[in-house]
Order: structure tokens, then C-alpha cells, then sequence
């Protein structure tokens, strides 16, 4: 692998001004003070993203609850700093200081000075390409090392590589590195136990507070899945493994804080007991849909008051499928939480526009909220489908596939979530409006998710999908640069697709997978003269929020 080492002169980014122990590269130059400018072009990039104010009605709370929300809100901040230190090997207060003004806001929303919706390409003066493996592994550290080194753990969720002083790799555990701020983070836990009216809830938040301690996160994610009844939720920890895209082992910190939605989430209960039926009528053969994921899915919907570290991180997450631990998922199934007010503020602000400059116009009455929520909540509710483990003695297909196991699970997500869709829509089951709204806002939805680039596990996912829908004839391009949906193609290329990435799965095949990621995860000439379209247009890719206690009037 190509090293990937940082080029820093006339200035090195040191150490990160705290106590957790951090492994960067120094030059000796850096003593010099010069700022970093925008490197050419990247000042155009500066408003892709536009303001949403976080917020939503507290006044069912309690002052306990409320005192609660500000206590988590308080954790969440820790989680943020966390995760800049697994983004970025070097001190961000220092960075942001030697920023110009006018990119300081684009840096923040990154993490760091790479731009996550422009594929990782770095918009500040002397960088150079972002680490595969971000700062989870030594910035020299190649593939071959890591795969020959005998260390127990290398492997983990839950550990970093780092080198020790004969230059040789060694493992640190996430509670060791970051001592000092978990366990800041896990006193706060414990307050907020403490004020939790929910019993269940208080349990979660003390085992959770005991995970950042010991390393062992499984007995907070069997907790976290037993409630039921609280009003309030909090995610938080690491979680996803999307920001190591060396080998998609390494989870980020991070945090949402959530109001739940009483009345939309009584909507949605009705969905979880058909999930054995769509497991069983899943396009592919018997034993690539054998495994029973656990029956006891939650399927409800919330406000996000609060996002930290990688939710945080560029694009943002409208809804949430976890806990992503194989054995949790089999024993006691995951939980799908919809963040409705997030979701909302893309379709108005996002989803809407492009449909008028993308989608042929007999088509536009199609995009609608509702089948946006539906979508994207099937999405995750897919990702409890399939299979989990390989066929073949392989592992979990998440260790089989390696960097590529994100990008085609959301792949899968995203196109057995349209089966899911359709399967229920027939069955009369999904009784709102007509089925060709929820294919037309799926299609729109694909122009938004690619502008993510190819470093979004989504963003790739989404450029694999419409090429394939492009091969299929699934939809039609008029000479004005407008889309227009055939539905029974679509819904052909959708079986078809859901088996392909399904049986790639069962089968652990990395060779097979990384060969659809090269010839299918790639954005067109054409595509991407439509998609300029929307820049142009002046449309913003994704979101940034507005947030915090204040906002909430905590």
C-alpha cells in the first residue's frame, strides 16, 4: 500500500494537546506559525452545506429529564473530541487557529482538512491524501505489516495500532488510549442514571458508563435492545466502523441525543411482525436467507437534539440501525430509530429541489415526505436481513469483505429496503399513496446520496446502484438532462441486484465484491455534468445543525 504519510512543511502538525497517548508524523519545522489557505478550486465547496436549527417540544419533560438531556448533551461533547483525535492525527485547536476564517466552518464540519463529500481530498494547503486507516492505525503502517504481525486483538472494534519504541506494532485498547476523557464521559453517564426515571434506561446508561471503562461494549448493546419505554435515548460510544477505510475494523466515537415521537413511532409498530415473512421472501436462494435475526425489532421515530464525532462528521444520519454486534443482532434482533426531524430538513431542503432539476416533470408529484420516511426507515430495517455470517467458513461477512463490507451492506440496505417496500405495499399493509411515489422518491434520493463521494460508504453504495439501474433500463434520461422511472424495469433490476449483493455476502467473495466497487462505484461524465446541475442550481449536499443546550433553552 502507498504510504500515506503527511507533508507538512513549512508546518507539522504536532501531538494532540491532551492526555490520551496519540501516534503522529513531526517535522521539524513545526515551530513555524504560517496559516493554511484553501487549496484552488476548494473555496467553491464552502456552501454545500446548509444550517438546520436542532431542536424539538421539551415541555413533556421533566426538570430531572431536562437536566438529563443537558448531562448527555455534556457526554456527547467528549465523544466529539474523541472522535477528532480518530480523525485527524494532530491538534485541532491548533489547526482551527491556523485555519483562514473563512474555512474554519468547512474544517470543523470534516473533522479535520480533508473534505468528506469531495472523496477524502484534502481543501487546506499542505496536506496530502487522507490516511486510509485515518488515526486508528501509524500513518506508515502498510496492509502486509498489519496481516503478518501475531497480535492478539489487532483486530478489534475496540483497539488501536500503535508502535511501540522499537518501532514495532502493538495494540492499545480504546480504554486505555482515551483513559482520561471516558471516564469524564462515564461519570456523566452515571448522573444521568441517576435522573432516569426509566429503569431500563438507568441500566443501559451504567453499563454503558462500565463499557468505556473495560472495553467490553456487548452487555450495554443487550441492554440498550430491552428498552421499551423511555422517553428519552441516547447513542453513544464507538459504533460504526466507516471511518477506517483500511479494513473497516475500527469504530468511531460518537453520539446522538433523541426526543422520542410518540405518535409517528405507534405508526410504525405494526411493520416488525411481518420480518420473518420478508426474510423468508428475500430473492435469493435458501441458504443465503437461512439465519433468524432476532424477532424483537423496534421500529420507532424521534427528534435528534444532539449530534457528536462521526454522526456528526459531513454528511449526517437520518436514521439508525443497531446494535451492529453479529450475536446481539441474532439473539435479540436491532433497533431502528428514524430521526424525523433530521429526515425532514433534507427532504425540504435537499430532496425536493433536486427532484425539480433531475426528475422529469410528470414525475415530480411523486417525491413525497412519506415515502421518503419509508424508505429510508426499510433501509434500516434491511440491514437485519440477509445473512451475517458466511457460508464458507469465511468469518462474519463484515471480517470477510474487509474496507469493502460497508459500502455494499448499505448497498443492500438500500435495495432490499425497496423490496421491503414493495412486498408490503402488494400486501396492502403499506396503505400510503401508490407504489410508483416510493420508487420516484428512491431514485431521486440516489442523486442525493451520491453527491456524498465515493469515501461515504452510502455515497458508493448509491453510484453502484445507478449504474446498475443504467444497465438495466431502469429509468430513462430525456436530452434536457431529466429522469424519468420505468417501473417494471426498476423492479427487476431491484431483484436481481438484491440477489447479486446478497449472495456476495453469503459467499465472503472480496474478490467479487471489490470488482463491482471498480467497475460500478465510479460517477459518470454524464452523471456527473447532472450532477453539476445541482451545484450550479445551488443546492446544498447535506446539512449542518445548529445545536446544543442553549438552542434547546436548557
Amino acid at each position: 500500500m502507498k504510504k500515506t504519510l503527511f507533508s507538512l512543511a513549512p508546518l507539522a502538525l504536532v501531538l494532540m494537546g491532551c492526555s490520551e497517548p496519540q501516534t503522529t508524523t513531526q517535522n521539524p519545522d513545526s515551530g513555524q506559525q504560517n496559516n493554511y489557505e484553501l487549496v484552488e478550486g476548494a473555496e467553491q465547496r464552502l456552501d454545500i452545506y446548509t444550517p438546520y436549527q436542532l431542536k424539538t417540544d421539551l415541555s413533556h419533560l421533566s426538570n430531572e429529564q431536562k437536566k438529563m438531556v443537558g448531562l448527555l448533551i455534556d457526554a456527547s461533547k467528549i465523544m466529539d473530541n474523541l472522535f477528532w483525535q480518530q480523525a485527524f492525527p494532530g491538534d485541532k485547536q491548533k489547526l482551527l487557529n491556523q485555519v483562514e476564517e473563512k474555512a474554519r466552518e468547512f474544517t470543523v464540519i470534516n473533522y479535520g482538512p480533508w473534505d468528506r463529500l469531495n472523496n477524502n481530498q484534502p481543501f487546506l494547503t499542505g496536506f496530502e491524501d487522507k490516511p486510509a486507516g485515518a488515526n486508528f492505525y501509524p500513518a506508515d503502517m502498510t496492509k502486509t505489516e498489519f496481516e503478518n504481525a501475531e497480535l492478539a486483538n489487532k483486530d478489534s472494534l475496540y483497539t488501536l495500532l500503535r508502535r511501540n519504541d522499537e518501532g514495532e506494532l502493538k495494540t492499545v485498547a480504546y480504554s486505555e488510549a482515551y483513559k482520561e476523557s471516558l471516564t469524564k464521559a462515564a461519570d456523566l453517564l452515571r448522573q444521568a442514571a441517576d435522573l432516569a426515571e426509566n429503569k431500563d434506561f438507568s441500566e443501559y446508561l451504567r453499563l454503558r458508563a462500565d463499557a468505556f471503562l473495560s472495553n467490553e461494549y456487548q452487555p450495554s448493546d443487550m441492554a440498550w435492545m430491552d428498552m421499551t419505554g423511555n422517553d428519552i435515548d441516547v447513542v453513544i460510544g464507538p459504533i460504526e466502523n466507516y471511518e477506517d477505510h483500511l479494513f473497516g475494523y475500527k469504530t468511531a466515537f460518537e453520539s446522538y441525543v433523541l426526543i422520542k415521537d410518540k405518535a409517528w413511532s405507534q405508526r410504525l409498530e405494526k411493520y416488525a411482525e411481518y420480518l420473518p415473512q420478508l426474510q423468508e421472501g428475500l430473492p435469493v436462494e435458501p441458504a443465503y436467507k437461512a439465519e433468524k435475526p432476532g424477532a424483537n425489532a423496534q421500529l420507532n421515530a424521534y427528534d435528534v437534539v444532539y449530534y457528536a464525532g462521526h454522526s456528526n462528521a459531513g454528511s449526517k444520519t437520518i436514521a439508525i440501525n443497531l446494535p451492529n454486534d453479529e450475536e446481539v443482532q441474532l439473539e435479540k434482533g436491532t433497533r431502528r430509530l428514524q430521526l424525523k426531524n433530521a429526515m425532514q430538513a433534507k427532504f425540504d431542503k435537499i430532496l425536493v429541489p433536486i427532484a425539480a432539476q433531475l426528475i422529469v416533470p410528470e414525475q415530480r408529484e411523486d417525491i413525497t415526505f412519506n415515502a421518503f420516511f419509508a424508505n429510508t426507515m426499510f433501509h434500516e430495517v434491511a440491514h437485519g436481513l440477509g445473512i451475517k455470517n458466511t457460508l464458507n467458513d469465511k468469518g462474519t461477512v463484515r471480517s470477510a469483505l474487509k474496507e469493502h463490507a460497508s459500502a455494499l451492506e448499505e448497498g443492500k440496505a438500500d435495495i432490499l429496503g425497496l423490496y421491503m417496500v414493495t412486498q408490503l405495499f402488494e400486501q396492502g399493509v403499506l396503505a400510503e399513496g401508490e407504489l410508483k411515489d416510493y420508487y420516484t422518491t428512491f431514485m431521486a434520493s440516489i442523486f442525493r446520496s451520491v453527491r456524498f463521494g465515493a469515501s461515504s460508504a452510502h455515497g458508493k453504495a448509491n453510484m453502484i446502484r445507478f449504474n446498475y439501474f443504467a444497465d438495466a433500463g431502469a429509468f430513462d434520461r430525456n436530452a434536457s438532462g431529466q429522469y424519468a422511472i420505468n417501473m417494471d424495469k426498476m423492479r427487476e433490476a431491484m431483484n436481481s441486484l438484491s440477489e447479486k449483493i446478497l449472495t456476495l455476502q453469503g459467499d465472503g467473495d472480496y474478490n467479487g465484491v471489490a470488482e463491482l466497487v471498480a467497475t460500478l462505484g465510479v460517477v459518470s461524465p454524464q452523471l456527473k455534468a447532472d450532477l453539476d446541475k445541482l451545484t450550479d442550481a445551488g443546492i446544498p449536499v447535506d446539512v449542518t445543525f445548529d445545536q446544543g443546550k442553549e438552542v434547546l433553552g436548557l
